[in-house]
């Protein structure tokens, strides 16, 4: 039984919030996240004990700081994220493209070329040249100053226009590039359980355009995963759609990104869906054979927002985070806070308006 003969019921997803970024300075980052990639909408910011996670955490509470960095053109965000009691780990590895965990962060574009030049100019490190990729979709590649690599992809939906002509305008995050050891298993996980039921290509070769990156050269497995419907929900308008590419390394064994580290620890930690209906989701990923690692069996206070989270693994190992929003802040200067539990039709999305307010909190250079 598939994600999609689940449709009468109330468990949705409404798109990607977050991706979580381990990284050993959150405000650094954050700066050169929001110049270069223009996620500077702070949704929260928070200072706190981390302690839900310990199954991921060394069976200790840790202290952390988090940002959860937004864009209004539309698309994901980034859960910008420090270790502040512990030094935060390196893989021991170099990793390469299809080892196992999140690879690459995918963010949205309006005009690849003309963010290529903007990105290049501004002294980005670029990764790969501008080229199609399999279903002739522009993209390139780019490294942040602490070694995350980002996929730059054409993308055609958008929640708000820029004010100049959106050349080189980046939106939020669009998706993930993740490694698998087995491909037919993972396509089962992603399509059945997040709704990425449509196989864009399916293809083995050495490729192209991913001369540049580490193991580019290899021969893999690649399949491009997207979800049929638009999604439903709150904030489904500002999440936009979204896209999985999963990667099957051919030519050696792959190694687990995050062995012997910490959830938080530096690099890609997980990536986050919206959704409603968490009782329904979790009993829904249990018949799966897909169970709830971690769940905060309730509403969990962030700060300036409140939800319920709750993590499954993918078949590898990849850390997938729930989080049905329970309170969100609209206008933080005058105290008004959405709670959407109280909301009469959760299926219908935010007013575009409502959310456009939250562009007063934006965070200027």
């Amino acid at each position: 039984m598939g994600y999609y003969d689940y449709k009468q019921t109330n468990m949705f997803i409404s798109g990607i919030q977050q991706v979580g970024i381990g990284v050993s300075n959150v405000h650094e980052a954050f700066k050169w996240y929001r110049q270069h990639f223009g996620m500077d909408i702070p949704m929260f910011e928070e200072a706190a004990e981390a302690g839900l996670m310990l199954p991921y955490t060394g069976g200790q509470p840790q202290s952390r700081h988090a940002i959860l960095a937004l864009n209004l053109h539309g698309g994901g965000g980034m859960e910008i994220w420090q270790y502040t009691g512990r030094t935060p780990v390196a893989p021991e590895f170099g990793p390469q493209l299809g080892d196992l965990g999140i690879n690459i962060a995918k963010i949205k574009c309006r005009d690849v070329m003309a963010c290529f030049h903007r990105l290049r100019k501004s002294g980005v490190t670029i990764l790969t040249n501008p080229m199609v990729r399999p279903d002739g979709t522009e993209h390139f590649f780019v490294k942040d100053p602490w070694n995350n690599p980002f996929e730059i992809t054409a993308a055609r939906d958008w929640f708000s226009q820029p004010a100049n002509d959106g050349k080189g305008t980046t939106g939020g995050m669009y998706g993930a590039i993740i490694g698998v050891s087995d491909m037919d298993r993972a396509i089962k996980f992603y399509s059945e359980i997040l709704g990425y039921s449509v196989k864009v290509y399916d293809q083995i070769a050495v490729f192209e355009d991913l001369a540049g990156l580490d193991g580019g050269f290899e021969k893999y497995r690649r399949v491009l995963l997207q979800h049929p419907d638009k999604r439903k929900g709150p904030f489904s308008r500002l999440l936009g759609d979204s896209e999985i590419e999963l990667y099957q390394a051919l030519d050696r064994k792959p190694r687990k990104i995050f062995e012997n580290r910490f959830w938080g620890d530096l690099g890609y930690i997980h990536l986050c869906f919206d959704i409603t209906g968490m009782a329904e989701m979790k009993q829904f990923c249990a018949e799966q054979g897909h169970p709830f690692t971690i769940d905060s069996s309730g509403s969990f206070d962030m700060g300036e927002a409140a939800g319920y989270f709750s993590y499954i693994e993918d078949p590898d190992g990849t850390l997938i985070e729930f989080v049905e929003t329970h309170k969100i802040p609209i206008l933080k200067k005058v105290g008004w806070y959405l709670d959407l539990r109280k909301r009469s039709n959760p299926e219908k999305p935010l007013p575009a308006w409502m959310l456009k307010t939250l562009g007063f909190s934006r965070v200027k250079d």
